[in-house]
């Protein structure tokens, strides 16, 4: 961070013209993609296979740390290659046959990407906590050949055949085991020097189908290409190299050490996009060391910190919430290590990223804006600039072009309020098997986020609400970002979600579930006064429900307003609305 330096060296334009310049890490040249001219970046890798090979130059350097298991860079080279063979000779997957693999965050689950994308064939990351029935929905999707599963899975999927041969991992052994076909963690060091089938593979070959969370209906596959997971591996590291150069700091940093070859830790999912394109393929290409956890404690996450000398923390805002509320400010001992507490995937509060800088003194924060038809990244922002602009996702990444649109596809002037299109090398071409839906959200290969946001005059943007989101209530827009924002703010909210009621006569009327801590005094009426004071009439909630017990929220940290709505609007039906708030009263008794 900047301290009592002068800051900003240059503004955000000089530091992108320097940062993209000939000759530097962000470099860009146009090449025809998908039959249209595109800006792509002259140091994106080709391809995963050569991404993989490579990092067998780390050789003995620790990789993967999960418990009490570590693995090395040269380790997880080795199972790669084994397990790419057993699919290939054994399985008979060709190049562009599918993949799918349901587990929790073990080290089993990267060798099965890379194998996966390393032979040509199309990687299916599965959302781990879903219903056997919904696991087997999506392997039917995608067709996939072969699926790999857990204990866990194996148990949701044993009610019912899923239509793949299945691969165990971590379950009762047997032949068609992870252990039988390639060997447990502790020999892959002795698997043979053999590398897997080269496919030849090409820059825009499938490489993945992401099923989006599907906080608002059934989940879509997006398919990804290698070059589209390689351009967010080169958007990875652009906000830092920004910051430092807006610092008047150099680019690439003088110590190697000081510009990559990090300890991370990942509690977030690895079939997120996040924990896959924006965690694990950058570990991989820069020799960082990754640790894993089996599932989210804090005290244990806590522990790791300190006994793993973590430096990077890649979290959703709710974790980073729960760290800010256990730790005092000016943290505690144990956690010097940390340089970057970074965290996307779902709104954050304009307060995490001073309690980041307050709880882990030394260290930055930094966001990330994205979504999984875009291999994760279209905007990022860290350091001092997110602490200049708490409310900001930051600037779109260099390669990516952004449009702010009306409801009639036209430009809105700057600083209004629009749609959010992109288009770039990272965005998606469609959604496996579905036309109709494809054509809904991608238009000459600009992709419609459904987010309703707005640019200052630097190109910071402002993610206002979801365009779905938005609550019409007697033809005036509510914006529920907004509400939620002043919710959030009051003493003893730990968190809040607002959306729309149908209404009789307003069409829809605001409302709003809200999370206290235990003993809060706060309540539904409370509430409301608060927000009279601060809000115009018709964006105060008319509806309230106070409760100490969490959101409802997917796999990657999303709260699924479409339950608390449902909930909500069936108990509005079993009573006459009144005109005041509903409240429960607190959340102490």
């Amino acid at each position: 961070m900047s301290g009592d330096a002068i800051w900003p060296v240059l503004t955000v334009a000089e530091a992108e013209a320097m940062l993209t310049a000939p000759g530097e890490p962000w470099e860009m040249r146009e090449e025809i993609i998908a039959g249209r001219l595109q800006r792509t970046y002259v140091n994106t890798p080709r391809d995963m296979r050569r991404i993989v090979d490579d990092s067998r130059a780390y050789g003995a350097r620790e990789f993967l740390v999960f418990e009490g298991e570590r693995i090395t860079f040269e380790e997880h080279w080795r199972a790669v290659q084994a397990f790419g063979r057993v699919l290939a000779g054994r399985f008979g997957v060709a190049k562009g046959d599918r993949v799918a693999v349901a587990m929790r965050n073990y080290p089993e689950w990267s060798v099965c990407a890379f194998a996966c994308m390393a032979i040509g064939a199309i990687f299916v990351p599965l959302n781990a906590w879903e219903t056997g029935a919904m696991l087997r929905r999506m392997i039917a999707t995608s067709g996939a050949k072969v699926v790999v599963v857990d204990r866990e899975r194996q148990e949701r999927l044993s009610d019912g055949r899923c239509g793949a041969a299945c691969i165990t991992v971590r379950a009762d052994g047997g032949q068609d085991s992870f252990e039988s076909l390639v060997g447990p963690v502790q020999g892959w060091g002795a698997l043979p020097d053999v590398p897997a089938p080269d496919r030849s593979l090409e820059p825009d070959d499938p490489l993945a189908i992401s099923f989006t969370s599907g906080t608002t209906g059934t989940s879509k596959g997006a398919l990804t290409t290698h070059r589209m997971a390689l351009t967010n591996l080169v958007n990875t590291q652009y906000r830092v190299a920004r910051a430092a150069r807006r610092r008047g700091e150099p680019w690439p940093p003088a110590s190697d050490d000081a510009g990559g070859r990090q300890t991370v830790l990942l509690p977030l999912p690895l079939f997120h996009v996040t924990g896959l394109h924006s965690a694990l393929v950058p570990a991989l290409v820069r020799g960082n060391r990754l640790v894993l956890m089996y599932r989210w404690s804090i005290e244990e996450a806590l522990a790791l910190i300190e006994r793993e000398a973590v430096n990077i923390l890649i979290l959703v805002p709710t974790l980073v919430v729960q760290l800010l509320q256990r730790l005092p400010a000016g943290g505690t001992k144990g956690l010097e290590s940390v340089h970057t507490v970074t965290y996307g995937g779902s709104p954050a509060s304009s307060d995490l990223a001073a309690g980041v800088c307050s709880r882990f003194p030394g260290a930055a924060p930094a966001q990330g804006y994205g979504a999984t038809e875009t291999s994760s990244l279209v905007a990022s922002n860290s350091h001092e600039d997110l602490l200049e602009r708490p409310d900001s996702v930051g600037t779109p990444v260099p390669c990516c072009d952004v449009r702010i649109v009306d409801d009639d596809g036209h430009l809105v002037p700057r600083g209004a309020a629009g749609e959010l299109w992109v288009r770039g090398p990272q965005v998606f071409s469609g959604y496996w098997g579905l036309e109709d839906e494809t054509r809904q959200v991608l238009s000459d290969g600009w992709y419609r986020t459904g987010d309703i946001v707005r640019m200052d005059e630097e190109g910071f943007l402002y993610v206002l609400d979801r365009k779905k989101d938005i609550v019409i209530r007697g033809g005036e827009n509510v914006y529920c970002a907004e509400v939620e924002a002043a919710i959030a703010r009051m003493d003893g909210v730990v968190e809040c979600a607002v959306f729309g009621l149908p209404d009789a006569v307003m069409g829809e009327i605001v409302a709003a579930a809200v999370v206290v801590r235990k003993g809060s005094t706060l309540t539904g009426y409370n509430l409301h006064q608060i927000l009279s004071a601060q809000l115009p009439g018709f964006k105060v909630p008319e509806r309230i429900d106070i409760t100490c017990s969490p959101l409802p929220r997917n796999a990657t940290g999303k709260v699924v307003k479409r339950e608390l709505r449902e909930a909500m609007a069936a108990q509005a039906a079993k009573q006459e609305v009144s005109k005041e708030p509903h409240g429960n009263g607190g959340a102490g008794g």
